[in-house]
């Protein structure tokens, strides 16, 4: 049976990671859902700065965080930093909802810290250092290391697609593949995940970068990343969109899908 459009396998060295068009991603061995870059607090900080953004964006942030809780059950949620965009927002009224926030979760929720955390004290929430999680390494700003995956926020990666009047920037995951340094040291992978707050921006992404679009819902595969010896390629139209993952136990199919990437697609 076919995963659903919104939620996306993908393997990493025989592990499990499914993206999902919510901008979080589900740990189904771990159990455990991550996310990024929620910005809880961006409204307050902008009209504090005569910057008059209304501030109900906390609320459909947090919805969203509560209902993917309510569907997939973690034992625990990972925020990968930037939870908060910074003092000044953390208002009485937001104070109140991070304190209930686990309890609403219905499991632990930890924090990863992260640059807009620097500075202020959230009460019953502890701020942790970059740390592993199984095979995983966690941070908020990218920290490649040897071994593991690591799975990061803070770029807010976009990917621009289409041209003229069609042009869109989507919000996208981002894989980054380790790089070989000398005979010995070897970099490791990289993913990306886009923000998930609701008041935020993007950067966008580079060409040697795997992509998943996030858009109307779905997420689709761009540029694939293959084996760690083969090429990104982009996704073949009209294949369904899980299909060109390659697994660690799949053959490499990299030369089967032809070119049809940002460059190459006509609106």
């Amino acid at each position: 049976m076919s995963p659903p459009s919104g939620q996306q396998p993908w393997f990493w060295r025989g592990h499990r990671l499914d993206l999902l068009a919510e901008r979080a991603v589900w740990d189904p061995q771990q159990r455990t859902l991550l996310v990024a870059d929620l910005h809880l607090g961006k409204a307050e900080v902008f009209q504090a700065h005569g910057v008059a953004l209304p501030s109900d964006g906390d609320a459909t942030t947090l919805n969203a965080l509560l209902e993917l809780a309510q569907r997939f059950n973690p034992l625990q949620v990972v925020v990968l930093g930037d939870l908060i965009h910074g003092r000044a927002g953390l208002t009485v009224e937001l104070r109140e909802k991070l304190a209930a926030l686990p309890e609403l979760l219905g499991c632990p929720l930890r924090l990863i810290d992260g640059n807009h955390e620097r500075g202020s004290w959230l009460e019953g929430l502890r701020r942790e250092a970059s740390g592993p999680l199984g095979p995983i390494w966690l941070s908020h700003a990218p920290e490649a290391r040897s071994e593991r995956l690591n799975l990061c926020g803070h770029l807010h990666p976009v990917a621009v697609v289409g041209r003229g009047a069609d042009r869109l920037r989507l919000p996208c995951f981002a894989f980054r593949r380790g790089q070989q340094h000398g005979p010995t040291e070897q970099q490791g992978d990289q993913l990306v995940l886009p923000s998930f707050g609701h008041l935020t921006g993007g950067h966008p992404c580079s060409e040697s970068e795997g992509l998943w679009l996030v858009a109307e819902g779905t997420v689709v595969p761009w540029r694939i990343p293959g084996p760690a010896t083969t090429p990104l390629r982009h996704a073949a139209a009209g294949t369904q969109p899980w299909s060109p993952y390659v697994r660690p136990s799949h053959p490499d199919a990299s030369a089967a899908d032809p070119p049809c990437g940002p460059r190459q697609r006509r609106g």
